[in-house]
Protein backbone atom coordinates (compact mmCIF):
# COMPACT_ATOMS: atom_id res chain seq x y z
CA UNK A 1 0.00 0.00 0.00
CA UNK A 2 1.29 3.44 -0.90
CA UNK A 3 0.75 5.53 2.22
CA UNK A 4 1.31 8.76 0.27
CA UNK A 5 4.16 9.81 2.56
CA UNK A 6 6.65 10.64 -0.21
CA UNK A 7 8.82 13.66 0.66
CA UNK A 8 6.97 14.32 3.93
CA UNK A 9 9.33 15.54 6.66
CA UNK A 10 8.69 13.55 9.83
CA UNK A 11 10.60 13.96 13.09
CA UNK A 12 11.29 10.76 15.04
CA UNK A 13 12.75 11.24 18.51
CA UNK A 14 14.99 8.42 19.64
CA UNK A 15 15.13 7.41 15.99
CA UNK A 16 18.58 5.84 16.01
CA UNK A 17 17.78 2.60 17.82
CA UNK A 18 15.05 0.15 18.72
CA UNK A 19 11.46 1.12 17.97
CA UNK A 20 12.54 4.55 16.75
CA UNK A 21 14.91 3.06 14.20
CA UNK A 22 12.17 0.68 13.08
CA UNK A 23 9.91 3.66 12.46
CA UNK A 24 12.65 5.53 10.60
CA UNK A 25 13.27 2.53 8.34
CA UNK A 26 9.60 2.07 7.47
CA UNK A 27 9.15 5.78 6.79
CA UNK A 28 12.21 5.71 4.55
CA UNK A 29 10.77 2.79 2.60
CA UNK A 30 7.62 4.86 2.12
CA UNK A 31 9.86 7.61 0.65
CA UNK A 32 9.22 10.01 3.51
CA UNK A 33 12.12 12.04 4.93
CA UNK A 34 12.65 10.89 8.53
CA UNK A 35 14.51 13.29 10.81
CA UNK A 36 16.35 11.34 13.50
CA UNK A 37 16.63 13.17 16.82
CA UNK A 38 18.95 11.64 19.39
CA UNK A 39 21.66 12.48 21.89
CA UNK A 40 24.44 10.39 20.30
CA UNK A 41 25.71 11.65 16.96
CA UNK A 42 27.45 8.36 16.12
CA UNK A 43 24.20 6.43 16.63
CA UNK A 44 22.26 9.02 14.62
CA UNK A 45 24.71 8.86 11.73
CA UNK A 46 24.75 5.06 11.74
CA UNK A 47 20.96 5.01 11.43
CA UNK A 48 21.04 7.70 8.75
CA UNK A 49 23.68 5.86 6.76
CA UNK A 50 21.62 2.69 6.96
CA UNK A 51 18.63 4.24 5.23
CA UNK A 52 20.78 6.18 2.76
CA UNK A 53 22.52 2.97 1.70
CA UNK A 54 19.06 1.63 0.91
CA UNK A 55 18.50 4.61 -1.40
CA UNK A 56 16.37 6.74 0.91
CA UNK A 57 16.71 10.28 2.18
CA UNK A 58 16.91 11.40 5.80
CA UNK A 59 18.41 13.87 8.25
CA UNK A 60 19.68 13.86 11.83
CA UNK A 61 19.93 16.34 14.67
CA UNK A 62 21.88 15.79 17.88
CA UNK A 63 19.83 16.84 20.90
CA UNK A 64 19.52 15.99 24.58
CA UNK A 65 15.74 16.06 24.82
CA UNK A 66 15.67 16.41 28.60
CA UNK A 67 16.85 20.00 27.97
CA UNK A 68 14.06 22.31 26.72
CA UNK A 69 16.42 24.50 24.70
CA UNK A 70 17.70 21.48 22.77
CA UNK A 71 14.14 20.41 21.94
CA UNK A 72 13.59 23.84 20.40
CA UNK A 73 16.91 23.68 18.60
CA UNK A 74 16.03 20.28 17.09
CA UNK A 75 12.85 21.74 15.63
CA UNK A 76 14.57 24.93 14.47
CA UNK A 77 17.35 23.01 12.70
CA UNK A 78 14.77 20.79 10.97
CA UNK A 79 12.82 23.83 9.78
CA UNK A 80 15.98 25.53 8.58
CA UNK A 81 16.85 22.44 6.55
CA UNK A 82 13.42 21.64 5.09
CA UNK A 83 11.13 24.59 5.79
CA UNK A 84 8.35 22.33 7.05
CA UNK A 85 7.41 19.56 9.46
CA UNK A 86 4.58 17.22 8.45
CA UNK A 87 4.73 14.65 11.20
CA UNK A 88 6.09 14.13 14.70
CA UNK A 89 6.75 10.80 16.37
CA UNK A 90 7.45 11.18 20.09
CA UNK A 91 9.30 7.99 20.93
CA UNK A 92 12.44 8.65 22.98
CA UNK A 93 12.49 7.37 26.55
CA UNK A 94 13.68 4.66 28.89
CA UNK A 95 12.12 2.47 31.58
CA UNK A 96 14.53 3.64 34.25
CA UNK A 97 13.17 1.82 37.29
CA UNK A 98 12.48 4.82 39.52
CA UNK A 99 10.15 3.22 42.03
CA UNK A 100 8.20 4.46 45.04
CA UNK A 101 10.06 2.81 47.89
CA UNK A 102 13.59 3.23 46.57
CA UNK A 103 13.15 6.33 44.43
CA UNK A 104 13.29 10.00 45.42
CA UNK A 105 12.10 13.40 44.24
CA UNK A 106 15.14 14.16 42.12
CA UNK A 107 15.13 10.81 40.29
CA UNK A 108 11.37 11.01 39.78
CA UNK A 109 11.57 14.48 38.23
CA UNK A 110 14.55 13.51 36.07
CA UNK A 111 12.58 10.54 34.76
CA UNK A 112 9.61 12.76 33.88
CA UNK A 113 11.96 14.97 31.86
CA UNK A 114 13.51 11.93 30.16
CA UNK A 115 10.18 10.31 29.35
CA UNK A 116 7.32 12.82 29.26
CA UNK A 117 8.24 16.51 29.27
CA UNK A 118 9.99 16.40 25.89
CA UNK A 119 6.84 14.91 24.34
CA UNK A 120 5.12 18.18 25.23
CA UNK A 121 8.05 20.36 24.22
CA UNK A 122 8.60 18.76 20.81
CA UNK A 123 4.91 19.09 19.97
CA UNK A 124 4.84 22.66 21.30
CA UNK A 125 7.80 23.79 19.21
CA UNK A 126 6.70 21.90 16.07
CA UNK A 127 3.09 23.05 16.28
CA UNK A 128 3.34 26.19 14.16
CA UNK A 129 4.62 24.14 11.22
CA UNK A 130 2.22 21.26 11.85
CA UNK A 131 -0.66 23.75 11.68
CA UNK A 132 0.49 24.88 8.23
CA UNK A 133 0.91 21.33 6.91
CA UNK A 134 -2.04 19.77 8.79
CA UNK A 135 0.42 17.19 10.00
CA UNK A 136 0.00 14.32 12.43
CA UNK A 137 1.44 13.42 15.82
CA UNK A 138 2.08 9.88 17.01
CA UNK A 139 3.08 9.28 20.63
CA UNK A 140 4.70 5.97 21.55
CA UNK A 141 3.51 4.74 24.94
CA UNK A 142 3.81 1.71 27.19
CA UNK A 143 1.50 -0.78 28.85
CA UNK A 144 2.93 0.23 32.23
CA UNK A 145 0.37 3.04 32.49
CA UNK A 146 -2.46 0.50 32.33
CA UNK A 147 -1.08 -2.72 33.79
CA UNK A 148 1.51 -1.49 36.26
CA UNK A 149 4.85 -3.24 36.45
CA UNK A 150 6.35 -2.60 39.86
CA UNK A 151 9.35 -0.45 40.76
CA UNK A 152 8.80 1.97 37.89
CA UNK A 153 6.59 4.75 39.28
CA UNK A 154 8.15 7.49 37.19
CA UNK A 155 7.98 5.61 33.90
CA UNK A 156 4.40 4.52 34.56
CA UNK A 157 3.45 8.11 35.43
CA UNK A 158 5.14 9.34 32.26
CA UNK A 159 3.16 6.91 30.16
CA UNK A 160 -0.07 7.85 31.87
CA UNK A 161 0.81 11.40 30.90
CA UNK A 162 1.53 10.38 27.32
CA UNK A 163 -1.92 8.78 27.09
CA UNK A 164 -3.59 11.85 28.56
CA UNK A 165 -1.72 14.24 26.28
CA UNK A 166 -2.73 12.19 23.24
CA UNK A 167 -6.41 12.65 24.06
CA UNK A 168 -5.97 16.28 25.13
CA UNK A 169 -4.05 17.29 22.02
CA UNK A 170 -6.52 15.47 19.77
CA UNK A 171 -9.21 17.77 21.16
CA UNK A 172 -7.15 20.98 21.21
CA UNK A 173 -5.87 20.52 17.68
CA UNK A 174 -9.20 19.64 16.03
CA UNK A 175 -9.57 23.17 14.59
CA UNK A 176 -6.24 22.75 12.77
CA UNK A 177 -7.07 19.29 11.40
CA UNK A 178 -4.05 17.82 13.18
CA UNK A 179 -4.60 14.22 14.18
CA UNK A 180 -3.00 12.83 17.34
CA UNK A 181 -2.79 9.15 18.21
CA UNK A 182 -0.74 6.87 20.41
CA UNK A 183 0.71 3.39 19.97
CA UNK A 184 0.88 1.41 23.19
CA UNK A 185 3.73 -1.08 23.34
CA UNK A 186 3.85 -4.10 25.65
CA UNK A 187 6.71 -6.49 24.94
CA UNK A 188 8.92 -5.46 22.01
CA UNK A 189 12.44 -6.86 21.68
CA UNK A 190 14.86 -3.95 21.34
CA UNK A 191 18.51 -3.46 22.35
CA UNK A 192 17.33 -1.88 25.61
CA UNK A 193 15.01 -4.81 26.27
CA UNK A 194 17.83 -7.25 25.56
CA UNK A 195 20.05 -5.42 28.06
CA UNK A 196 17.31 -5.69 30.69
CA UNK A 197 16.81 -9.41 30.05
CA UNK A 198 20.52 -10.00 30.52
CA UNK A 199 20.31 -8.66 34.09
CA UNK A 200 18.50 -11.84 35.16
CA UNK A 201 20.44 -14.94 36.34
CA UNK A 202 18.85 -17.05 33.58
CA UNK A 203 18.01 -14.65 30.73
CA UNK A 204 16.75 -17.27 28.29
CA UNK A 205 14.34 -18.73 30.83
CA UNK A 206 13.08 -15.25 31.77
CA UNK A 207 12.50 -14.37 28.11
CA UNK A 208 10.66 -17.63 27.51
CA UNK A 209 8.42 -17.00 30.52
CA UNK A 210 7.52 -13.54 29.22
CA UNK A 211 6.82 -14.58 25.64
CA UNK A 212 4.74 -17.48 26.91
CA UNK A 213 2.27 -14.95 28.33
CA UNK A 214 1.81 -13.02 25.08
CA UNK A 215 -1.53 -14.30 23.73
CA UNK A 216 -0.95 -13.97 19.98
CA UNK A 217 1.65 -16.43 18.69
CA UNK A 218 3.54 -16.41 22.01
CA UNK A 219 6.15 -14.01 20.69
CA UNK A 220 7.44 -10.48 21.08
CA UNK A 221 6.09 -7.64 18.99
CA UNK A 222 8.67 -6.52 16.44
CA UNK A 223 9.82 -2.93 15.98
CA UNK A 224 8.66 -3.18 12.36
CA UNK A 225 5.11 -4.05 13.43
CA UNK A 226 4.96 -0.96 15.60
CA UNK A 227 6.56 1.07 12.81
CA UNK A 228 3.98 -0.08 10.26
CA UNK A 229 1.19 1.16 12.50
CA UNK A 230 3.01 4.45 13.11
CA UNK A 231 3.41 5.03 9.37
CA UNK A 232 -0.30 4.33 8.84
CA UNK A 233 -1.28 6.79 11.58
CA UNK A 234 0.97 9.46 10.06
CA UNK A 235 -0.56 8.95 6.64
CA UNK A 236 -3.72 10.12 4.92
CA UNK A 237 -4.89 6.50 4.95
CA UNK A 238 -5.89 7.05 8.60
CA UNK A 239 -7.56 10.36 7.79
CA UNK A 240 -10.45 9.99 10.28
CA UNK A 241 -8.51 8.46 13.17
CA UNK A 242 -7.58 10.70 16.09
CA UNK A 243 -7.40 10.52 19.87
CA UNK A 244 -6.82 6.77 19.81
CA UNK A 245 -4.60 4.61 22.02
CA UNK A 246 -3.80 1.73 19.70
CA UNK A 247 -2.29 -1.36 21.30
CA UNK A 248 0.19 -3.16 19.07
CA UNK A 249 0.95 -5.88 21.58
CA UNK A 250 -0.28 -9.30 20.47
CA UNK A 251 -3.25 -8.95 22.82
CA UNK A 252 -1.05 -8.58 25.90
CA UNK A 253 -3.03 -5.85 27.65
CA UNK A 254 -6.61 -6.74 26.79
CA UNK A 255 -6.69 -10.51 26.33
CA UNK A 256 -6.57 -12.97 29.20
CA UNK A 257 -2.96 -14.09 29.51
CA UNK A 258 -4.15 -17.27 31.20
CA UNK A 259 -5.18 -18.48 27.74
CA UNK A 260 -3.26 -21.65 26.97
Amino acid sequence: MDLLLRDKVIIVTGGAKGIGLGIVEVLAKEKAIPVIIGRDEADNLAALNKIKQAGSEGFQVVAELSKPEECKQAVDVTLKQFGKIEGLVNNAGINDGVGLEHGNYQLFMESLHNNLVHYYLMAHFALASLKKTKGSIVNIGSKTAETGQGNTSAYAASNGGRNALTREWAVELLPYEIRVNSIIVAECYTPLYESWIKTFPKPEEKLKAITGKIPFEKRMTTAEEIANTAAFLLSEKSSHTTGQLIHVDGGYVHLDRAIS
